[in-house]
């Protein structure tokens, strides 16, 4: 796993063989990061990455300066991983925690300027994530939910949806709080 862009690019983290979950690929996650650097200035803002797996979303928005970013996973592998990187790269500003992502959507008392969640591709009850952000006001004015999830998933009916795009077999749906979805 490589970070694409900013302050640590090119820098190589290397997850365990055992690891529980997939990561983003470069090409999808290049792409994601073109539209959010021609949409967000990146210092300064609230960030949640949500089945933060890997880490690799989450050391994206370190290496472009983001003001906080926290990362939610319920795996002991990956939040020690996470805390490697997070050493590694002396980031104060990241905060990892070791929790079921669903679950923190219900009980925290944060906002986000944007939250990403990447669920595990055949995880049900998926569409409850835009149901919790926006029902429990978890974005700020002008923030963004994006879901990343495989074809076999459509998001497209759930309110507040705004777009989706598509890299080979991954899918990245956003959602605006202030769309009515239409």
């Amino acid at each position: 796993m490589r970070v694409i862009s900013g302050k640590y690019k090119g820098k190589r983290f290397d997850p365990p063989r055992n690891f529980p979950s997939r990561p983003t690929t470069d090409f999808a996650k290049e792409a994601l990061f073109n539209i959010l650097e021609n949409r967000y200035d990146f210092d300064g803002l609230q960030i949640l990455d949500l089945f933060a797996g890997t880490g690799s979303i989450s050391l994206e928005f370190i290496s472009r300066d983001a003001g906080q970013v926290t990362s939610v996973d319920n795996h002991a592998v990956s939040c020690k991983f996470l805390q490697s990187m997070k050493t590694s790269v002396n980031a104060a500003n990241w905060q990892i925690i070791k929790q079921d992502a669903m679950r923190f959507l219900e009980e925290t008392q944060a906002t986000f300027d944007l939250i990403f969640a990447d669920p595990p591709f055949a995880m049900p009850g998926q569409a409850e994530i835009p149901r919790l952000v926006f029902e429990r006001g978890l974005l700020n004015s002008n923030g963004l939910l994006i879901v990343e999830h495989g074809r076999e998933n459509n998001f497209e009916k759930i309110p507040r949806f705004t777009e989706i795009r598509n890299y080979g077999g991954v899918c990245f749906s956003f959602f605006d709080p202030d769309s009515d979805g239409d």
